[in-house]
């Protein structure tokens, strides 16, 4: 069915074609036609930050910004679902043209900036959802907040979200809020996290649970940063990371004519690096916490891919743009048939 959609989607403006692919996404769930779309996956249960999860296929944050298509994204057979990334308050994000295909490259370039609607609004969204699996809940900072007061803005989200949530992600490698990432920096990332665990230690006494915190980094990391990373996410506790974001890095798309658009790059022009950090990551941490692998997952063996460098999870997004609601289920056997016999990670 998506093969036969994509083509008149493709003709439309990135940021409409989102938006009416949500839209009937949602009408589709409410008449029932859903199982037209997507073969639901095997169960595969995993644990990973004291969760288990049906499968190990997640929808990663940045689709459904406001938690308006729960629901129906759900019901595309994802083992989780991730919304955001969201902000204190609403934001319109940057100027459009904001967002940009690359189809030669099965590649997306986007600046949008963190545009949502505040975070009560997508609370608002989460209390009308029926959905009752794992949803991750991802948080970030207002544009105009002062990088030396970001904490300030995740702790406001990470209070607020914190009843809501299954696990929260602070995402501090967006490549499309001035200097954010200068949060993966060793002093500055020291002090977030000893912020966001202190915090949550006493969130979970006041709601008599605990609620796994996750960090989000880019792919634009060198070996010495991550290694950094690694021991800062063991020394404060955290309980996963997601890795990666999307890329500043041109490499391979160079030859395109949108290539020079400003923002992050995803999809497959990522893959390779986002593995990388991965594996490097696995190497580091040596089963410490879980790694949600995420970055150019484009069909079934990317997914393994991610698997065999050390995630215990995988999510998609880019993909899904190219492949339609089929790559979850696909992506979910693929993982399930490599990984017979084997441990889920803790």
């Amino acid at each position: 069915m998506y093969s036969l959609l994509r083509p008149v989607l493709f003709q439309l403006n990135p940021e409409i074609a989102h938006h009416v692919t949500l839209d009937g996404l949602q009408a589709a769930y409410r008449l029932g036609l859903l199982p037209m779309l997507a073969k639901q996956p095997a169960a595969d249960p995993r644990t990973a930050m004291g969760l288990t999860f049906p499968n190990p296929v997640g929808l990663a944050a940045g689709l459904d910004k406001n938690g308006e298509y729960i629901d129906a994204l759900a019901a595309l057979g994802f083992g989780f679902v991730e919304i955001g990334t969201i902000t204190p308050r609403p934001q319109p994000g940057n100027p459009q043209p904001r967002l940009f295909r690359l189809p030669e490259a099965q590649g997306i370039i986007n600046r949008m900036g963190f545009n949502n609607h505040g975070v009560d609004a997508l609370l608002a969204n989460v209390q009308r959802a029926k959905f009752t699996g794992i949803l991750g809940i991802n948080i970030g900072k207002n544009f105009d907040t002062p990088i030396e007061r970001a904490a300030d803005d995740y702790l406001i989200c990470l209070r607020k979200v914190y009843n809501h949530a299954s696990y929260v992600a602070a995402n501090i490698s967006s490549p499309n809020t001035k200097n954010l990432r200068q949060l993966q920096g060793g002093d500055e990332l020291d002090a977030l996290l000893a912020q966001l665990k202190a915090e949550q230690e006493k969130l979970a006494q006041q709601h008599g649970k605990y609620v796994p915190i996750a960090l989000k980094i880019a792919p634009d990391l060198d070996g010495e940063q991550i290694k950094q990373i690694a021991a800062l996410l063991m020394r404060h506790r955290i309980d996963g990371v997601i890795a990666t974001n999307t890329t500043l890095s041109r490499e391979g798309v160079e030859h395109l004519p949108q290539h020079a658009e400003t923002g992050g790059l995803s999809g497959a022009p990522v893959r390779d690096k986002s593995t990388a950090v991965i594996r490097q990551l696995a190497a580091e941490l040596q089963g410490a916490l879980p790694i949600i692998g995420v970055g150019g997952i484009l069909n079934g063996a990317d997914a393994v891919e991610k698997i065999n460098a050390g995630a215990t999870l995988v999510q998609v997004y880019s993909g899904l743009i190219y492949r339609g609601p089929e790559l979850v289920a696909e992506c979910a056997q693929a993982i399930a048939t490599a990984t017979v016999g084997r441990v889920s990670a803790a």
